[in-house]
């Protein structure tokens, strides 16, 4: 054997004794997170379009799960816990936009926005996007994780000596975004803009300013200050970035968000939102200046090196996006029956955290009990509410995420109240 020979094998053998000894701190990860009953699982759902919220409900599975195939499944549940927030996913408009879609130009984009990938229903969502916003131009990402990754890291690289102002709940996306620049950080403390505002005043005034906060927060279900954050902006010339995946298509005239409910839009430099919550389909996007736009189109790798969304997805969030900025029947109906459960849940006596928006969080406090919760509601009940816990809340904050849409009628907001109060009785 030659000396060669003798070590790569003598590599490869280290490397598999390497593999080995991580594969067990993995499996000992694993277990630290079932212990303290932050390992998940997911309930596989077979939703039913012509009557939601109802899913046919096949089990729940784990990253373990190696068997072909998954058990039949034995009920239907009502799913309480979905950010298909107006239930535009089974809309027959979005439906027929994307099966005509994939009849003239097939499933994918076959490649990069940039080679071959750049389609019809791209630059027609983009236009749409960018006239809901009032902006100059808008740019679609395949999720809103990767459109607030990249927007963030390429702004907080690029603008000079760029210090970058996050409320300390903001999305992990942004948070992901934010480190990637190497940008400075000041982390203000939630919704206080009188911290806000010394944090700027500390700040270098040659520094490039960029104030990052959502609008709604999805967890707590309350809405960041806008308008003061803006007079903010203003007064210390900094940028303002607002994430609205919560809350386009769901507020103001348009969907426009709750910018475009309090007439703030104008004075935003950057919004990002979904097209896979209340638009009901899948990406996310950035509307801005063409500058800031371009800018991260072309510095973004998630823009750069990413297939781009099928077209098919495109055609059907432009339906959507039309048909939530021309109607307001889908957001009446949503706001009564967000307003039927709160009102319900108070006059049982049921805690909730009643925050200003359609985000309904039942406090539990304690991971075992929550998940305990969700599941006795899931095997008595046959209501289907995911229990949130660490680390998307802090420790100790674990809860119910309730967010009723316009298909949850009254009836149904009487039978989830009667389930909990039967769950809570028993944990």
């Amino acid at each position: 054997m030659s000396v060669s020979t003798v070590r790569r094998e003598s590599s490869k053998t280290i490397s598999q004794m390497a593999q080995k000894i991580g594969a067990l701190d993995l499996a000992k990860a694993l277990t630290d997170l079932k212990i303290r009953g932050e390992h998940r699982k997911f309930a596989v759902l077979e939703r039913d379009a012509s009557s939601p919220p109802v899913a046919a409900y096949h089990g729940l599975v784990d990253a373990t799960l190696a068997e072909e195939g998954l058990p039949e499944a034995d009920r239907n549940v009502k799913i309480w816990c979905s950010n298909d927030y107006l239930g535009m996913s089974r809309s027959p408009i979005v439906a027929e936009a994307m099966i005509e879609a994939i009849r003239t130009c097939g499933a994918g984009a076959g490649g990069t926005r940039n080679i071959s990938g750049t389609s019809v229903h791209h630059i027609a969502l983009e236009q749409a996007l960018s006239k809901l916003h009032g902006k100059e131009a808008a740019a679609i990402f395949t999720s809103g994780y990767n459109a607030n990754e990249a927007a963030l890291g390429v702004l907080g690289k690029i603008l000079p000596d760029c210090i970058i102002f996050s409320d300390e709940l903001n999305h992990a996306s942004m948070i992901a975004g934010m480190k990637r620049s190497g940008a400075a950080r000041r982390i203000w403390r939630h919704n206080d803009i009188d911290h806000l505002r010394s944090l700027l005043e500390d700040a270098p005034p040659q520094s490039a300013k960029l104030i990052a906060m959502e609008s709604v927060y999805s967890m707590d279900g309350d809405i960041g200050p806008l308008e003061k954050a803006c007079e903010l902006a203003e007064a210390y010339g900094a940028y303002l970035y607002v994430d609205e995946v919560h809350a386009v298509g769901l507020y103001g005239d348009h969907g426009g968000g709750v910018a475009e409910q309090l007439g703030l839009t104008g004075r935003i430099d950057v919004i990002e939102g979904t097209l896979g919550k209340a638009y009901g389909v899948m990406g996310g996007y950035i509307a801005a200046s063409k500058t800031i736009v371009d800018a991260v189109r072309s510095f973004a790798p998630e823009y750069i090196f990413s297939t781009a969304l099928s077209p098919v997805l495109a055609a059907g969030a432009l339906a959507s996006v039309r048909q939530l900025s021309a109607s307001q029947q889908e957001r009446t109906l949503h706001r009564k029956n967000v307003s039927r459960l709160k009102q319900e849940l108070t006059r049982r006596g049921l805690a909730f955290m009643d925050g200003p928006s359609h985000i309904v969080p039942v406090l539990i406090g304690d991971p075992d009990r929550c998940v305990a919760t969700a599941h006795r509601l899931l095997e008595d009940h046959n209501i289907y509410v995911q229990p949130i816990v660490y680390p998307t809340v802090p420790r100790g904050t674990e809860r119910l995420r309730l967010t009723p849409s316009p298909f949850h009628d009254e009836a149904s907001i009487i039978e989830l109240c009667n389930a909990l109060e039967s769950v809570f009785e028993l944990i």
